[in-house]
């Protein structure tokens, strides 16, 4: 068996005197010592390890301090600016540009952005600045830039949906569904897109589209909505009919699934009401062409106060009413008017002329028969006074009996009348004879 021997080994008076300088050197340093030796002897700490310590902080300072003096004197900058140089000379630098994502927005709009990039060094390369300028952009709600090495720079564009056009004063503006302006539209272009309008419509697309969530059967019969007053709606339908609704978000909810309610039993679009107003809580007004004719109905509160009444027909005209025709006067005779006949006075015939024979004349006519021409011949020439009528009146009616006068020739003049007889013989109506004709 092997057997260790130490040799020199510590006796117990050395053993003894190192204890002694111990208990020394702390008298001394109890009588002595700082305050700040006091606070070391209480860390649980060795000599050696604070020493160590003490060391780190140095170092640690010392690299601090040749940090910033570097960078005061530029020297990173001047490092990365030739690191750049040497990768570009590799071919590590921007020759190529793809895009993509792109179906609205033109392309050149992304490739003007950055232009200035082209050449670029990849690691001078910027891709927070290029995806910051392209998010201005109206159609671009997101965008992603990434290095394709060595040389390609790709660029993902997440575009915005188009939802409605907004209507100003000059213009028509397509926006997406949080109101975002996208670009001018024309009127061509924007037929079956939902049209609003108003100031501040373009704001409150959001809110519209969850109100139109509310009837899903009105949906897509809605074509324009108008925001009035910054509180309420105005929609009008492909018919051309308008729904006031009230203000509030959930009371307009509310009155959209009841007219759509009243829609399904009654059929209220594509009738003659032009405006359904359902500002009244529990009321709803139609209002026709014609302004006597407006109606207004109580609003059921439930789909079961629906069910348990009967369906009501909205009186609404088959057909707008023609408007009155003006009255025409129509005279009513109470009485017949007088006639007054004036006969015209008869020529003095010329005693020197005397009638020309004529072959195809007739005999003369007895003095009765002459009585009775001259009163035909006078009936004809009377002028009849009465009221003014709009309706002409018929031409007086001859007298019984009589006939037609005989035409006297071309050139036979009436005779003279003679004188009346003496008193013996009664007057008769005519007051003169005529003379015999040789």
């Amino acid at each position: 068996m092997s057997q260790t021997i130490r040799r020199k080994g510590s006796s117990a008076r050395k053993a003894v005197s190192q204890q002694n300088t111990a208990r020394k050197v702390r008298t001394a340093r109890a009588r002595t010592g700082s305050v700040f030796d006091s606070i070391m002897a209480w860390l649980p700490f060795t000599e050696d390890q604070l020493q160590r310590i003490f060391l780190f902080v140095i170092l640690a300072v010392a690299v601090g301090v040749a940090v910033v003096a570097a960078q005061i004197a530029g020297v990173p900058q001047i490092v990365t600016q030739q690191f750049a140089a040497s990768a570009a000379q590799a071919g590590f630098a921007v020759e190529k540009i793809e895009v993509r994502g792109v179906k609205h927005l033109n392309e050149l709009r992304v490739y003007e952005r950055v232009q200035t990039d082209i050449g670029q060094p990849m690691p001078l390369l910027d891709v927070e600045r290029i995806r910051a300028e392209l998010v201005q952009l109206s159609w671009v709600e997101d965008a992603r830039v990434s290095r394709q090495l060595p040389d390609r720079l790709v660029i993902d564009i997440v575009e915005r949906t188009p939802h409605a056009v907004l209507r100003k004063p000059d213009r028509l503006m397509l926006i997406d569904a949080q109101g975002n302006e996208l670009e001018p539209i024309n009127p061509e272009n924007a037929r079956g897109m939902l049209i609003v309008s108003g100031p501040g419509a373009g704001r409150q697309v959001a809110a519209l589209g969850q109100l139109l969530d509310t009837a899903p059967a009105l949906k897509p019969q809605v074509v324009e909505a108008e925001w009035l007053g910054n509180r309420r709606w105005n929609l009008t339908f492909k018919t051309g009919q308008v729904l006031d609704l009230p203000e509030g978000t959930k009371e307009a909810a509310n009155s959209l699934m009841t007219f759509a309610r009243l829609d399904g039993v009654n059929r209220l679009l594509g009738g003659k009401a032009s405006v359904f107003d359902m500002r009244t809580p529990d009321r709803i007004y139609f209002r026709v062409p014609d302004p006597t004719s407006d109606v207004a109905l109580p609003v059921p509160n439930s789909l079961a106060d629906m069910a348990a009444s009967p369906a009501v027909p909205v009186p609404v005209p088959s057909a707008v009413p023609a408007p009155p025709a003006p009255p025409v006067a129509v005279p009513v005779m109470t009485a017949k008017p007088k006639l007054e006949v004036k006969s015209k006075p008869e020529a003095k015939p010329k005693a020197a002329d005397k009638p020309k024979p004529d072959a195809k004349a007739k005999a003369a006519p007895s003095p009765q028969k002459d009585s009775k021409t001259t009163k035909a011949e006078a009936k004809p020439k009377a002028e009849v006074k009465g009221k003014a009528d709009t309706k002409p009146k018929p031409a007086a009616k001859p007298v019984a009996g009589a006939k037609p006068a005989a035409k006297p020739a071309a050139s036979a003049k009436a005779p003279p009348a003679a004188k009346a007889p003496p008193a013996s013989k009664p007057k008769t109506k005519s007051d003169t004879k005529p003379k015999e004709h040789a």
